[in-house]
């Protein structure tokens, strides 16, 4: 039985992925494999060729793809004018009468004062958390930082806050993702094994531009690895925050006092910039108690006007990651970069410590800063000109600081719990701002240990004696 006419066949090349199946059934010859690539597809589309076509259509029947081979009667454009588009573009925003949402900016409430508190590097950052209004908490537990998630479990229901213990770090970061978009403050405690999980879930809430604070107390690795603390984090904090263009604001606090204005900071930073914000903390100082005093004051979150926060008034926004289109992707990415440029000029920090003479420059942070503080103070005793750089954001790295402070220098000391990942980060910055450097050395312990107040002076000591 002959097929019935269904007119000349219109191809559509995006959706063509080669298969041959209709060269193969056309008895005319009008169909050939094609020469060229599609751009969309990176496929070689069939060529059509219609000058003896009879319409049989048996080549539709053949076609596997839903739109790939149509009859011409069934399109509505020509092949060369033919595109997709965007819903949004052909129709346009969806009607409402409600007028679109107006930032409601956060109000600051005083606290009374209070005698100073000795409390944990974890529950400072806790408390950091609340005072911020953070109400929202996430996590799964793991050594060395559950004491913070273990004082926000107690403490958001008496708060008319949420923690919820997920299955798993991937569940968590979902979680995340969920109450960032909704534009309430949301923040979760994690250590280096349960952080690398979270990583996809970093990686979608920076593409969507979903704030979120991440609490990574390090611990050894790679792997399971140990308890002990380490800094083997700074690279993928500052480097491998997911698959494509991701940043983060990178926060190396020393002491249970940082631990809690750091978070505080953190929540604020995370808003102002769409962007999930990281604290790198170690397990010493996730551990180590500390005098900490409060702030003057605590936050009453508001509601930025972005938020999917299920009201009439945010009805019309949408959170996403998702760029289909290659053009819609490159100009979001050109975006992040913007953003990322932003924070690079507005947001480094850094201590300087007897840098405006310093001879012999030590750079160290989270708890290992403290040894090269005591380091540096006995090898002033001694009469050498050495001086302390702590970088309080890893990312962007303080390089303006830095410069600043290298008039003087003559050799550079890099101390670090990892395998040299801070002194990458300081190379790339040099290399970046087209700095020179002086010669740097390396004070390096690793497995848990950290490095000794007796070793990082040996090391001042010796660099002197070279540049004697």
């Amino acid at each position: 039985m002959p097929a019935i006419a269904r007119g000349r066949p219109f191809l559509e090349p995006a959706y063509c992925k080669g298969c041959l199946r209709c060269v193969e059934v056309c008895a005319k010859g009008c169909i050939s494999p094609g020469k060229s690539i599609c751009a969309e597809t990176g496929l070689i589309a069939v060529e059509l060729h219609l000058d003896t076509c009879s319409g049989c259509g048996l080549c539709i029947e053949a076609c596997p793809e839903p739109f790939g081979l149509r009859p011409e009667s069934e399109v509505t454009r020509h092949a060369q004018d033919y595109q997709l588009e965007d819903p949004a573009k052909l129709f346009g925003q969806k009607p409402s009468e409600q007028a679109p949402p107006r930032d409601r900016p956060p109000v600051k409430i005083p606290l009374p004062e209070c005698e100073p508190l000795v409390l944990k590097g974890n529950y400072a950052a806790a408390i950091g958390a609340v005072l911020a209004g953070c109400r929202h908490v996430y996590g799964y537990p793991i050594t060395p930082s559950t004491e913070g998630a273990e004082l926000m479990a107690k403490i958001m229901p008496k708060l008319n806050g949420a923690f919820v213990q997920a299955v798993s770090e991937v569940a968590a970061v979902n979680m995340m993702y969920g109450a960032g978009a909704a534009g309430v403050p949301v923040m979760t405690f994690t250590s280096s094994p349960g952080f690398s999980l979270m990583l996809e879930g970093v990686s979608y809430m920076i593409g969507a531009e979903v704030p979120g604070v991440f609490i990574n107390v390090m611990r050894g690795g790679p792997g399971l690895g140990n308890i002990a603390p380490e800094q083997t984090d700074i690279k993928l904090a500052c480097r491998g925050l997911g698959h494509g263009n991701t940043h983060a604001i990178v926060l190396a606090p020393s002491t249970p006092q940082e631990m809690l204005d750091l978070t505080m900071e953190a929540f604020a930073l995370s808003f102002r910039y769409r962007n999930p914000v990281v604290i790198l903390g170690d397990g010493y100082l996730g551990q180590m108690t500390g005098s900490v005093r409060l702030p003057p004051y605590l936050l009453n979150p508001g509601l930025p006007a972005w938020a999917v926060w299920g009201d009439k008034a945010h009805r019309r926004n949408l959170i996403c990651s998702i760029h289909l289109s290659e053009a819609d992707l490159e100009k979001h990415n050109e975006h992040l970069n913007a953003k990322y440029a932003e924070i690079g000029s507005n947001e480094q920090r850094a201590e300087l410590y007897h840098c405006e003479d310093a001879r012999v420059l030590a750079i160290a942070c989270n708890t290992p800063a403290r040894m090269t503080k005591g380091a540096v103070e006995e090898a002033r005793s001694m009469g050498i000109a050495a001086g302390l750089f702590r970088p309080v954001t890893l990312w962007p790295f303080p390089i303006d600081a830095l410069r600043d402070a290298l008039t003087h220098v003559e050799q550079i000391v890099v101390v670090e719990a990892s395998p040299g990942q801070l002194e990458d980060e300081l190379r790339l910055a040099l290399s970046h701002a087209g700095i020179a450097p002086p010669p740097i050395a390396s004070v390096r312990r690793l497995g848990g240990n950290l490095p000794q107040q007796g070793d990082i002076l040996a090391c001042i000591r010796e660099t002197q004696e070279v540049h004697a």
